[in-house]
């Protein structure tokens, strides 16, 4: 069995006991990207010279007796995400030759403990999207099925983990961009609550839905990791000065009498896929032969987070993307005059769905529209965080489907930009209301494909969150 297929908590083990060493894992984790990456196209960037020059640090550092838990783990990052002196593009050409002097505050973290940064993931450019289409590196391909997409928008961060490509990922999730993709690819993966984990060094779409978490293959490991990513930040004023749990103590605790809120609004979804709908309502029944009290509960305001989500991005996205002109860093066109420069660059360095969002936001935002969408979509944000507020006062957490349909085909929902966006129709609520959600493999249909489940909590309660997907996930398991 190759080392790339451990779980962090067992390559931990490992390394502690001389079973192997961090070369070893890096190495195999190297492999597995030159063997499988031409096909599934999860990495753009892959930084063998320097993992396997942390490798050699990590394993000094083991040597010594006193390691963190992820000293000498390999890991990948999607690349919208900064991290110094390896190239970062957001998967837009805009950026291809952009080399960051500085790693994110959570890549900081990482690397503190000892972690092996192995390359940079492929993702829709800077977040836009729902299938990782939308890169300028190519498309990302499902390790289950190599004809369907990985999910969007980090989908290489997903590909990676499920491919044994990596041990974790770290990613960004907007409006799902964690979990829609952790989902389809059958891997664990976590939005914290909005402020929970810094985002400096995060490469903005939506500076008011933005957040960065992590995706590995079992929820112990997303528990590992958010002792480590989450706290304060100085340097990010959205980050929250609360304490950070022991994660990895929270999830061992029983679910029995946990209040598990069913929403209608998503399990009675038309038109949802009946193998997904067939395997979320087993998970509903092995939670509540776990001991869960079941409580049927209405988020009347939840049809409204799709309009809302696509109303505040493209707003938002329209004024963070002002900073890439060509000019002050990545790629700069020819052009007759400075306007022409600022047209040509954008023009070509960036994707169509990224002009198409820019173009929308920068409509809502202007002087005769404003008050019309952009003010309005706060007004209705605001009502459906009351919403999920007044729902908490009755249950613990809400399970929901994390997609209403497996893994679609390459180019399948390509032409149809609504279609595309309903994809996040489970996702979007919790990002706009800024809560922490978990998406756990649930079972996969009769093709093969992951199918996710989704856990949905109040803010900062992320501790209950990952407490619920840990006891469904070692139900599957056990």
């Amino acid at each position: 069995m190759s080392l790339a297929t451990l779980t962090i908590a067992e390559a931990a083990k490992k390394l502690r006991s001389k079973e192997c060493s961090s070369h070893e894992l890096t190495e195999a984790c190297l492999a597995n990207i030159q063997e499988k990456n031409d096909t599934l196209n999860a990495f753009i960037t892959v930084s063998t010279d320097e993992a396997y020059e942390a490798a050699r640090i990590a394993d000094a550092t083991l040597a010594k007796g006193d390691a963190h838990v992820l000293t000498g783990i390999p890991f990948g990052v999607k690349d919208a995400i900064c991290t110094k002196e390896v190239r970062a593009t957001g998967a837009a050409k805009i950026l291809d030759t952009y080399v960051p002097p500085y790693d994110a505050t959570v890549i900081a973290k990482l690397k503190d403990a000892g972690a092996v940064l192995v390359g940079k993931q492929n993702c829709d450019s800077f977040g836009h999207g729902a299938s990782n289409e939308n890169s300028m590196y190519g498309a990302v391909r499902n390790p289950h099925d190599t004809t369907k997409v990985a999910g969007g928008s980090s989908g290489g961060s997903a590909a990676a983990v499920a491919a044994d490509m990596c041990l974790f990922s770290v990613a960004e999730d907007t409006g799902g961009s964690i979990r829609q993709p952790a989902a389809f690819c059958g891997v664990v993966g976590l939005r914290p609550s909005y402020g929970r984990n810094s985002r400096y060094g995060i490469m903005p779409m939506a500076s008011s839905l933005d957040t960065v978490g992590p995706m590995a293959k079992t929820v112990e490991d997303v528990a590992l990791l958010m002792e480590v990513m989450a706290g304060v930040d100085a340097k990010d004023a959205t980050s929250v000065n609360v304490p950070v749990p022991r994660y990895t103590e929270e999830i061992q605790k029983s679910v029995k009498g946990l209040r598990v809120g069913l929403p209608k609004e998503y399990l009675d979804l038309p038109g949802m896929d009946e193998e997904t709908r067939a395997i979320v309502e087993t998970n509903i029944q092995m939670m509540k032969d776990l001991g869960c009290t079941l409580v049927p509960v209405s988020l009347p305001m939840t049809k409204y987070a799709i309009p809302v989500y696509y109303m505040i991005v493209p707003s938002e996205d329209s004024s963070n993307l002002g900073r890439l002109d060509g000019i002050r860093y990545g790629v700069r066109e020819q052009g007759e005059s400075l306007e022409e420069v600022y047209a040509v660059s954008r023009a070509h360095g960036f994707p169509n769905e990224v002009k198409r969002r820019i173009m929308v936001g920068t409509y809502a935002l202007s002087a005769g529209y404003y008050d019309a969408y952009y003010r309005k979509a706060q007004k209705v944000r605001t009502a459906i965080i009351r919403d999920f507020d007044a729902t908490f006062k009755g249950v613990d957490v809400l399970m929901t489907p994390t997609s209403p349909f497996p893994a679609f085909g390459l180019g399948e929902k390509a032409n149809d930009v609504l279609a595309m966006y309903l994809a996040d129709v489970f996702v979007s609520p919790a990002a706009v209301a800024g809560l922490p959600a978990l998406s756990v493999p649930g079972g996969k249909t009769k093709s093969g494909l992951p199918v996710g489940v989704q856990f949905i909590g109040r803010r900062l309660d992320d501790a209950r969150v990952l407490q619920a997907g840990h006891a469904l996930f070692t139900t599957h398991h056990s």
